[in-house]
C-alpha cells in the first residue's frame, strides 16, 4: 500500500499576539498521493496557518504524529526534524518537494518572467530541458518571458506564479487563495488551467480557499473545519480533520 504523503495526528499550533490567542488542531490529517484538497472558510479560520504547517515553513507547537513523503523514498518523521532544529533539512524537503502559490503570486522583482518560473529548477541543478518554456507555453504566457512582473496584469502575475510552482514537478503543491485578487471569469479560467497542469503532473493538491463555490464540481474534497471563540479568554479556536 502507497503511503500517504502527508500523516497528522494531534498536530497543534498555538500563537499569541496582543493579548489574543489563536489555537489550531489537528486531530487527524492523512492526504494520499494526487488527492486533491480544499480547505475552506473565513478570514482567519487557519487556514493559512495549516498551510505554512504542511509545507514544512511553520513549527508544530505539539505534534503526536507528523509524517511527509515526498517523491521516492519512505516518509519522514517532521516532527522529529523541528525538535532537532534541522533547518537545512527542512528547507531541502520544501525545495524538492512542494510548489507552494500565494495569494499575492510573491514573485521576484527584478527577474523576468521565464526566470521566474525556472528559479526553482536552477536552484535543484534541474537541466534547462524546456520544462520552464513549455509551461509558460500553457499558461498563455509565450509573449511575456523577457518581461518583469511589474509589467504584467494581476491574472499574469499569478500564471507566473502557478509555472513556478509546477515548474520542478513537486509531489506536492499548495494554494493560498491562488485567485482570490482575480474576477471572476478570470479565476474561473485561471484555476481550471491550474487543476489540469495539476493532473497531468500527478501531484498532490492542497487549496485553501474562503469561497467553496469557487472549486465545488470541480473535483476537489473539503476538508473538515470547525471554528468557535471564546470572547471572555480571548481565544480562537480553529480545527482541521479529514
Amino acid at each position: 500500500m502507497t503511503e500517504p504523503v502527508f500523516a497528522l495526528r494531534g498536530v497543534g499550533k498555538t500563537r499569541q499576539d496582543s493579548g489574543t490567542a489563536f489555537e489550531l488542531r489537528v486531530p487527524d490529517f492523512v492526504a494520499a498521493p494526487g488527492e486533491r484538497l480544499a480547505l475552506v472558510g473565513e478570514s482567519g479560520c487557519g487556514k493559512s496557518t495549516l498551510l505554512d504547517l504542511l509545507g514544512l515553513a511553520l513549527s508544530p507547537s505539539t505534534a503526536e504524529t507528523f509524517r511527509f513523503r515526498g517523491d521516492g523514498g519512505g516518509s519522514e518523521d517532521i516532527a522529529a526534524v523541528w525538535q532537532q532544529g534541522d533547518a537545512n533539512r527542512l528547507g531541502e524537503l520544501r525545495k524538492r518537494h512542494i510548489g507552494y502559490v500565494l495569494q499575492t503570486g510573491a514573485l521576484v522583482p527584478y527577474l523576468s518572467v521565464i526566470d521566474n518560473i525556472d528559479l526553482t529548477r536552477r536552484l535543484l541543478g534541474l537541466p534547462d530541458d524546456g520544462t520552464s518554456q513549455r509551461l509558460a507555453q500553457r499558461l498563455g504566457l509565450a509573449g511575456h518571458l523577457d518581461k518583469d512582473p511589474a509589467a504584467l496584469s494581476v491574472g499574469e502575475r499569478q500564471r507566473v506564479a502557478i509555472g513556478r510552482a509546477l515548474a520542478h514537478r513537486p509531489a506536492v503543491i499548495l494554494a493560498d487563495e491562488p485567485t482570490a485578487s482575480l474576477d471572476p471569469h478570470s479565476a474561473g479560467r485561471v484555476m481550471e488551467l491550474f487543476l489540469e497542469l495539476i493532473e497531468e503532473t500527478g501531484a498532490t493538491l492542497i487549496v485553501a480557499t474562503h469561497d467553496w463555490h469557487k472549486l465545488e464540481g470541480l473535483g476537489l474534497r473539503q476538508v473538515g473545519h470547525d471554528l468557535s471563540r471564546d470572547e471572555d479568554a480571548m481565544v480562537t479556536r480553529a480545527a482541521f480533520w479529514m
